[in-house]
């Protein structure tokens, strides 16, 4: 008979916080298995919680198990008697394997090793809440004299922290360098995981397919054949998506593995609503709604969430709004005893957000304004201002079509100021992103530099032992630093281009929002000044025309580029809007060039009207005599057209003389947005727009002529 000694020993983190866990939460337990005398690693080893959930230990021994305070583990293998232990805490624990009939917990005996398996457990508590300590403490865990295994173990936790924050290249690099040290079937499938949230979906699927089925253990066989699944369903592959998910689904039932077969009902659903098999996606949702009930109540409301977009995309408004109000009932459970974050799909100010757009697509205005306000009180509260913008415009919306002019421009005072206030915080938010990247390659860089001296260090201990390998593994190893220096470098170089992109579509944004709030404050005061002249009817279709428009413009407004096509008609009715206002003063044509194809031209939304703003309201509208506005769309070249907006107004000069302070200040504010649009596009399409601004004519009304140069994609 064997004997066993079961070896426990604390991994004590820097904070008394990471020593004690929730005896309600679930946490990741590490552990591995060996035989004393010879240290050498038990495979295949059973590890089971409460006699259900469990793993095996892999080729080394180590084993990861999702454990609670209080659950009992069953260790079993056929060379030794079963052993069970009652979790107290989240500390590691080591199994021992001796030649005597006794089990007992020990610490491991050397200080390297105890030091190294803190720092990783302090790292591993940190991963969500601090991503620049939690790298820290992996720099110090390889500050330690490590073996190729402990550094496998390191560089794959550290990829871990990269994926929860959304560095997936500094992720999939961290992958690479775990597997060079000690190949292991989870850093492949992380690594797969990685390359496909990258959206490098061959990659991710070439790396799944060398994975040998037969080296994962149950669970893993799930998670493999899921993210198959996925890949081929980013390649828009559904037949193969659907074939993984089912075999994937095989294994989970067969060994009771419940998360999963929800997971797997739940993506089976979404493939198939995807290619348009409604009835199909129904009926694997009424599955997955089910099983998530048996789960936990964030689980059930994530999938009732998930359905209810599933039911709006397929027009079924009632359905939607019924699942989602059972969803913030859902929610308001669990806010009572955990704080759910706005970036969470599940917040209530969403769910009531898109239960207001449900009635509003059904045209129920009077059932959608309360669920709306409540939105945007929530949202408010809670500091989630896109909500807030989103829940405020729809309001505005509604009210519009209500006729209630004063809620209407009391909702679009109050849309300007979020609009300014989202945009300060994006700021922020990018000021931020710019310090965390700084800190996050500082931690990174001294990491590859701790990995690039164990290398070396290795090659100097092997020196002692063989002079003329030791040589060769030296000059390996300096290259080998030298090519992960480089890649970190080209890595960083990729991430900074990244976030670059990301500040422009964010500026884009802030600029195309501040824009609509002006160009709707300004139709209202038109619409302000019929109802004061008590011209009612009149009123009544300048707004009903104007809110087709705003309807059109507020579409538009996430767009960086929309149709030609469209911007014409939006043009159309902007100027008729305009024309309607101002008949004594001005005529105005469009003229499309028959040789044109408006539908192969691709426009920024809102560039042209304020031009056409600016002829009327700066130059046509003080000319004595009644002027005319020209809008001409003409070939330049092939691929290029000019779009001319000229008018024969007072021109630029005369009209700055006639200007308040106030009108120079918001002339040159809304200049200056059109232009910075510009250059931001022009920067990241390769100067697609020119805009040119002269005078038209050499008379006393001088006029004004803008050109606008857009080149086909």
């Amino acid at each position: 008979m064997l004997l066993f000694c079961l070896v426990g020993f604390l991994s004590f983190g820097q904070n008394r916080e990471i020593k004690s866990a929730d005896e309600n939460v679930a946490f990741t337990l590490r552990g591995s298995v060996s035989e004393k005398e010879t240290n050498k690693p038990y495979k295949n080893v059973e590890i089971l919680v409460n006699g259900g959930k469990y793993v095996t230990t892999s080729f080394d021994g180590t084993f990861n198990i999702q454990a609670k305070i209080g659950d009992e583990l069953i260790i079993k293998h056929p060379e030794f008697e079963t052993i069970y232990y009652t979790v107290k805490s989240n500390e590691r624990i080591s199994i021992e394997v001796v030649d005597a009939k006794q089990s007992r917990f020990r610490s491991k005996s050397t200080s390297d090793s105890k030091r190294f398996n803190q720092m990783i457990d302090s790292a591993d508590a940190y991963l969500k809440k601090d991503a620049e300590r939690s790298i820290k403490f992996i720099g110090d865990a390889l500050n330690v004299n490590v073996s190729t295994a402990q550094s496998a173990e390191a560089q794959e936790l550290l990829g871990d922290i990269y994926m929860h924050w959304k560095q997936f290249d500094l992720a999939i690099s961290a992958y690479k360098i775990s597997l060079q040290n000690k190949e292991t079937a989870s850093a492949k499938l992380k690594l797969a995981n990685g390359y496909l949230y990258n959206d490098d979906f061959k990659a991710s699927l070439d790396t799944y397919k060398q994975i040998d089925e037969n080296i994962l253990s149950n669970y893993e066989k799930v998670v493999w054949l899921e993210g198959i699944g996925d890949a081929y369903l980013k390649t828009k592959d559904f037949t193969s998506a659907i074939q993984s998910y089912e075999d994937g689904l095989v294994v989970a039932k067969k060994h009771l593995i419940a998360p999963k077969i929800t997971d797997l009902n739940s993506k089976i659903a979404q493939v198939y609503s995807e290619k348009g098999q409604t009835n199909k996606a129904k009926s694997y949702f009424t599955n997955s709604l089910n099983l998530a009930t048996q789960e936990n109540k964030k689980r059930a409301v994530e999938e009732q969430v998930k359905v209810a977009e599933f039911n709006s995309e397929n027009a079924d408004y009632e359905s939607e709004i019924e699942l989602r109000k059972l969803a913030i009932e859902g929610i308001r459970d669990i806010e009572s005893d955990s704080i759910i974050s706005n970036e969470s799909p599940i917040t209530s100010q969403k769910q009531n957000y898109k239960i207001g757009n449900a009635y509003l697509l059904i045209n129920d205005l009077t059932n959608a304004i309360p669920y709306l306000e409540k939105s945007r009180e929530e949202a408010g509260e809670r500091g989630d201002l896109d909500v807030k913008l989103d829940a405020t415009r729809k309001l505005s919306e509604v009210n519009a079509r209500l006729g209630n002019t004063e809620k209407t421009i009391a909702y679009n005072n109050e849309y300007k100021d979020v609009v300014d206030e989202l945009y300060a915080k994006k700021r922020q938010e990018i000021s931020q992103a710019a310090r965390f990247s700084r800190n996050i390659a500082e931690q990174q860089n001294r990491i590859t530099s701790l990995e690039s001296d164990r290398a070396l260090s290795k090659s100097t201990y092997e020196l002692t032992q063989e002079r003329n390998k030791s040589q060769q593994l030296i000059i390996y190893s300096l290259i080998g630093g030298l090519v992960l220096l480089l890649i970190t470098g080209f890595l960083m170089f990729k991430y900074i281009k990244q976030q670059r992109l990301a500040n422009n579509l964010l500026a884009l944004k802030s600029l195309r929002s501040q824009m609509n709030p002006h160009f709707i404050f300004n139709a209202l005061n038109s619409v302000n000044t019929f109802i004061a002249t008590n011209d009612e009817r009149t009123a009544n279709k300048y707004l009903s025309d104007f809110s087709q428009l705003m309807r059109a413009v507020l579409e538009n407004s996430e767009e960086d580029f929309i149709p030609l096509k469209k911007e014409i008609e939006l043009l159309n009715l902007y100027t008729k809007l305009e024309h309607f206002r101002f008949q004594d003063k001005f005529d105005y044509a469009i003229n499309v060039d028959d040789s044109i194809d408006i539908e192969e031209f691709q426009i920024p939304p809102m560039l042209l009207q304020p031009y056409i703003e600016n002829a009327v309201w700066h130059g046509l509208r003080y000319k004595t005599e009644k002027g005319h506005l020209s809008i001409d769309i003409q070939p330049k070249s092939k691929g290029e057209i000019t779009i001319s907006i000229s008018d024969d107004g007072i021109g630029r000069t005369r009209s700055k003389a006639l200007k308040t302070e106030h009108q120079k200040k918001q002339n040159s504010k809304g200049m200056n947005n059109i232009k910075k649009r510009v250059a931001i596009l022009n920067e990241m399409y390769k100067d697609k727009v020119d805009v040119t601004i002269s005078d038209f004519q050499d008379l006393e009304d001088t006029g004004t002529k803008v050109v606008v140069t857009l080149k086909k994609d």
